[in-house]
């Protein structure tokens, strides 16, 4: 595919089998077939399973809300903590990312670590647009999530080419506005607090229009995750492989939220 999660797409395990492919064709028959009679190196018990990332994706949850309960209640104490997390939490996921091979306790720390940034930013929006708003985002990620997940377990939505390109196209048209927006409200071009998104076409804020095109970016790499998931399950990759899972899930769900959050904010603005 044109774009993958780096999470996975950096793996073997997670390999569309493309790879084995070429690999196939320099081998002769006598070889292939001896390969082919050759019993599976990894026991049932040793290999990657839906069941064994789930919980995987649950424990790493499970310490990324204490995190965020801990920035939730120092966000006026100690109110750089969560800038700072932020920080950490970026050269975690690059580790993570460019790592071999998964760390559980890497994955961890980035799940607790990134938890205090959602939860102090969570809480500054909370302050600065009004009571509820966290509780509406965090409802919405639900829903699409679980949405996406029902769509993708029934077979109703597929990753395909085509589709992965253009999410590559409208990905990196993303990253070039947000990074242009942001220099436009550093340098004082713009007084508006949210730069170019705060721009109007009919009455409408320009981010909420661009916000929800993000999230439907965010739910089909959400079906990318799923879907490199399941490819791991089918290529019997090592059972350590679900940290790789459940870190992919994590990234991709934690910017779900942080997007639903601002398009609230903006449109509570």
């Amino acid at each position: 595919m044109a774009l993958n999660n780096p999470a996975f797409s950096r793996n073997e395990a997670f390999s569309s089998g493309q790879g084995a492919v070429a690999v196939a064709q320099d081998m002769s028959a006598q070889q292939l077939q001896d390969m082919y009679n050759t019993p599976a190196t990894l026991p049932d018990r040793d290999v990657m399973t839906i069941e064994d990332s789930i919980a995987k994706s649950a424990a790493s949850f499970g310490v990324l809300l204490v995190g965020a309960a801990i920035g939730w209640l120092t966000v006026q104490s100690v109110p750089f903590l969560w800038i700072g997390a932020g920080i950490i939490g970026f050269v975690l996921a690059l580790v993570n990312i460019f790592k071999k091979e998964p760390s559980p306790a890497l994955i961890l720390a980035y799940a607790g670590v990134q938890g205090v940034f959602v939860g102090g930013i969570s809480a500054w929006y909370e302050l600065a647009y009004g009571g509820g708003i966290v509780a509406q985002a965090v409802i919405a990620t639900l829903v699409v999530v679980g949405v996406t997940l029902a769509l993708f377990a029934s077979g109703k939505i597929r990753a395909s080419k085509r589709a992965t390109k253009i999410f590559l196209v409208a990905m990196v048209g993303y990253l070039v506005f947000s990074l242009v927006n942001m220099g436009l409200i550093l340098f004082g071009v713009t007084d508006d607090p949210w730069g170019v998104r705060g721009m109007e076409i009919a009455g409408i804020p320009l981010g909420l229009i661009i916000g929800v095109l993000v999230v439907i970016m965010a739910a089909y790499s959400l079906v990318l995750d799923f879907d490199f998931i399941q490819q791991g399950v089918r290529n019997r990759a090592p059972k350590k492989y679900g940290w790789t899972g459940a870190f992919g899930i994590m990234v991709t769900v934690i910017w779900l939220y942080l997007e639903i959050l601002r398009i609230l904010a903006i449109a509570r603005d």
